[in-house]
């Protein structure tokens, strides 16, 4: 925080004494800083969750606005502004179950509990918390664990000279460790083990176990939650008259008839295949006709094949030559795209040259204007288009959080935007570990085709934008024709934490 301290001194006479007075010393409060758990807050399913976020210094925000968000900031968790909580807005999954806890408001904290906690509600929390002047936030995680049932042991039979039992239980996230153990704590090794998700994606468990006579009958199934680091353990004992019994002369009986009948099989074995031997080169010599056949097919389909190819060949050859034609009948220009100072957030930073663009920890001392994006953290390039194919490549890195494309000229610069073709921007971003469309609703892209370089295609006269990896030509995303309105269109990039973009020439 910083502070800025004055004194006033006022001397008066007084006989041959000096009086010196000290007068007023005014203080001026700074900047602040939001800060919450740097390791996950953890909740059981069906219980409550209360997630920490203070002001430092501690100072009174019960004049602030506290905003508590996960991906979108415009549809919040939970919001307490002009001194109440506001709902409008507030996502539909959370409704009636988040409460900020106002107790310790005066003193900067504003913690949100969270009621009937649910595996959705699992991940990545923002705090936010803003005065009339500056704001900060940060970013905190959520984990969801579930204890699940006792476990249920059962005896299901005889098998391998032992005794099957079988430990299940359900109702588990996430998966959990699961464990046989003899009378003195050590572990043994299971037969068989299913763990998989039911229809409430909560894990049941299922291990199977073979129990002999004096070896383990006293035995315990143990199922432990790694995230709470609980268990639940059921335990079971097997008498030794449950064990399968076999008589000796039962035993000599069985290996006399075992011998018999392997001689009296051998024998008839023996007469057959003397009478197979002769059908079985009649048969080799017809297997040899029909493979030499199917040699003669399949060299036929090869023929077959190699003319398909051919002709395949003829129609790429084709199909270039019509690109070519189409290129040069309706060329793209490669656009010299520089950044529009005027319309950049005061938290950005641009290059001299206007082609480099950083988020600051600063807000800056800019002109207040109606084309400057606020509170989104935004920039429109200078160059605008109303006709004709126009490309740019920007530099994103390896990572930061950072959104490339295309916007309106019209688009809302104050308050809250919709990032969404019906907000006027069409674009793609990377976000907390996600790559995306920004569509309505946004449409998932692969994380693995999230670029370095990303190439901006743009066709004024079809109405559509195409994103394109610039290092190896894939295409990521199309907006389909017709999607972007007949009016001027202009570059648009949007910058958070750790991205550092540059529009390359």
């Amino acid at each position: 925080m910083e502070a800025v301290g004055c004194i006033l001194l006022i001397k008066f006479p007084l006989s041959s004494d000096l009086l010196f007075v000290v007068v007023v010393l005014v203080h001026f409060p700074g900047k602040f800083t939001v800060i919450g758990p740097r390791d996950p807050v953890t909740a059981i399913l069906g219980q409550e969750a209360v997630l920490p976020c203070h002001l430092s210094p501690p100072m009174s925000a019960a004049n602030m606005e506290v905003r508590w968000f996960r991906s979108q900031f415009v549809s919040f968790v939970h919001l307490y502004r002009d001194g109440k909580d506001q709902y409008d807005g507030q996502l539909p999954e959370y409704w009636k179950r988040t409460e900020l806890l106002k107790a310790g408001l005066t003193d900067g904290n504003v913690p949100l509990r969270i009621l009937n906690v649910t595996l959705s509600d699992e991940g990545l929390y923002l705090c936010f918390i803003q005065d009339d002047t500056f704001y900060e936030q940060t970013v905190l995680e959520l984990r969801v664990a579930g204890l699940g049932s006792a476990p249920l042991i059962s005896v299901e039979g005889h098998q391998d000279g032992g005794i099957r039992v079988v430990c299940r239980s359900a109702g588990w996230y996430p998966k959990p460790e699961v464990l046989w153990k003899d009378l003195n704590g050590r572990h043994l090794p299971s037969l068989s083990e299913t763990k998989s998700p039911g229809d409430n994606n909560l894990f049941k468990t299922e291990t199977a176990l073979i129990v002999t006579e004096h070896s383990n009958q006293n035995l315990s199934c143990c199922i432990r939650n790694t995230v709470l680091n609980q268990e639940k353990e059921s335990a079971v004992y097997i008498a030794d008259p449950f064990f399968p019994r076999v008589n000796s002369w039962m035993v000599a009986l069985s290996v006399i008839l075992v011998v018999l009948f392997g001689f009296i099989g051998l024998t008839v074995y023996l007469f057959k295949m003397k009478g197979k031997l002769t059908e079985e080169v009649g048969k080799q010599n017809l297997e040899i006709d029909k493979r030499d056949k199917e040699i003669s097919n399949r060299d036929t389909e090869i023929e077959k094949r190699d003319k398909e190819i051919s002709k395949l060949h003829t129609e790429i050859d084709k199909r270039d030559n019509e690109i070519r034609w189409r290129r040069s009948v309706a060329p793209i220009e490669e656009a010299n795209v520089t950044l529009d100072s005027d319309t950049a957030h005061p938290n950005l930073f641009l290059s001299e040259d206007r082609k480099r663009v950083r988020r600051g920890d600063t807000r800056q001392r800019l002109p207040k204007n109606s084309e400057r994006f606020d509170p989104e953290l935004c920039v429109l390039g200078c160059e605008g288009f109303t006709s004709g194919r126009h490309c740019w490549e920007v530099e994103v890195g390896d990572g930061g959080l950072w959104a490339v494309g295309v916007a309106r000229e019209s688009v809302r610069r104050k308050g809250e935007i919709s990032l969404s073709p019906e907000g006027g921007i069409w674009a793609v971003r990377r976000w907390w570990g996600q790559f995306r469309a920004l569509t309505s609703p946004v449409t998932p892209l692969p994380l693995s085709r999230a670029p370095s370089r990303i190439r901006v295609c743009l066709d004024c006269d079809q109405g559509q934008v195409t994103f394109i990896d610039a290092g190896d030509e894939a295409p990521i995303f199309t907006f389909p024709p017709g999607s972007i309105p007949g009016e001027r269109i202009r570059p648009w990039l949007g910058v958070g934490w750790g991205a550092r973009l540059r529009l390359c020439p």
